[in-house]
């Protein structure tokens, strides 16, 4: 069977190629040009390119490039800047999989006459008995799992996808490496989003929208104006760092208004909330959420899972409401919920309800 296997030229993904070809798949190895190839930073540049063909050379595979430069600016990062500029917080990574990794990527792979792509993610895929359903599960090593960043995968996509180190640990996939002689079996891994140089969104945003940042007030609850913020775009929900306020007790960011320009701070109780809207939800273990069921879900992709229920709450949205209070629920930031190791779904945080403690 022919597998296109997404290669960055890092070790899970140049591992994931290698297991595949010892498995007796026909491997074709795939770098995707996501930034201009001038570009010197980022997901796509000449260094990537170079590492990932130097590794398919290595294992004897063919290497290809996929130019989703187009793709990728229309569904991933004009979306980032859109939702920065609405106050959200969004997370690229997810979008990048759903739309560009096991979309775009899949689809080119089938207009080949591959119909499986392979990555190098921490996450599992296993077949439901009975309903047929895939499930998507965490990956074996949890403190790499990636399922989080899966969660709006479709059946359609989950069923031509394969996680090939899903069930090894970190530290197994580099000794894979070391067997088989890789030459990347130490190289670092990032850990910053790919499109944004040295992790600097405010410089992103107006470079690449071309709009200047708009400075406006910092205020307290009661409407207070107590400093001066550099533009919502620098700023998110529970954020501490950098406000630029004296202050007796830490201050942390407690809302973002975009039509007023306005930044709420707050004690550190007033960033904690028991419930949350999510929109955009993507059911994976199930069909549709017919009743309120109680899951573990997960705000961020590093935050502890927490007791949750679940309720339908019409319009293709749902109410999460936690059995405690979670620090810094924020908007544009995905809702994973979980049953163990299996994902049932995911959506998008759209809004909360706050309550302060006391």
């Amino acid at each position: 069977m022919k597998v296109v296997v997404a290669m960055s030229g890092g070790v899970d993904s140049s591992v994931a190629a290698a297991l595949l070809r010892e498995q007796g798949y026909e491997v074709i190895g795939v770098t995707m040009r996501l930034q201009p190839s001038d570009c010197s930073e980022g997901c796509y540049s000449r260094d990537v390119a170079a590492d990932a063909k130097k590794i398919a050379q290595k294992l004897d595979i063919p290497h290809q490039v996929f130019d989703f430069t187009d793709v990728f600016a229309r569904d991933v990062i004009t979306d980032f800047c859109r939702e920065y500029s609405l106050g959200r917080t969004p997370n690229p990574c997810i979008r990048c999989n759903h739309y560009i990794k096991f979309g775009a990527l899949l689809k080119q792979a089938q207009e080949l006459g591959v119909n499986m792509v392979a990555t190098g993610h921490y996450a599992r895929i296993e077949k439901e008995n009975g309903s047929g359903r895939y499930l998507l599960k965490k990956g074996a090593d949890h403190l790499k799992d990636q399922s989080y960043m899966l969660c709006m995968l479709t059946q359609e996509q989950l069923g031509h996808s394969l996680f090939t180190v899903g069930d090894l640990t970190k530290e197994e996939v580099r000794h894979t490496a070391e067997r088989l002689g890789l030459p990347i079996s130490d190289k670092a891994e990032s850990h910053e989003i790919c499109f944004i140089p040295n992790n600097d969104y405010p410089k992103f945003l107006v470079e690449y929208t071309g709009i200047t940042a708009l400075p406006g007030p910092i205020i307290d609850r009661r409407g207070n104006v107590i400093g001066e913020h550099r533009g919502i775009a620098s700023y998110t929900i529970g954020q501490r760092k950098g406000l630029g306020i004296a202050s007796r007790e830490p201050l942390y960011v407690t809302a973002i208004d975009p039509e007023k320009n306005t930044i709420t701070v707050g004690g550190k109780s007033e960033v904690y909330a028991t419930e949350l809207i999510a929109s955009d939800l993507n059911w994976i273990s199930i069909e549709r959420l017919d009743s309120p069921i109680n899951v573990k879900a997960r705000i961020r992709y590093r935050h502890r899972e927490a007791a949750a229920t679940v309720t339908p709450a019409g319009t293709g949205e749902a109410m999460v409401e936690f059995r405690e209070p979670q620090m810094a629920i924020t908007p544009g930031q995905a809702v994973v919920f979980y049953d163990g190791d299996i994902v049932l779904g995911g959506g998008l945080i759209a809004r909360t309800g706050r309550e302060v403690l006391s």
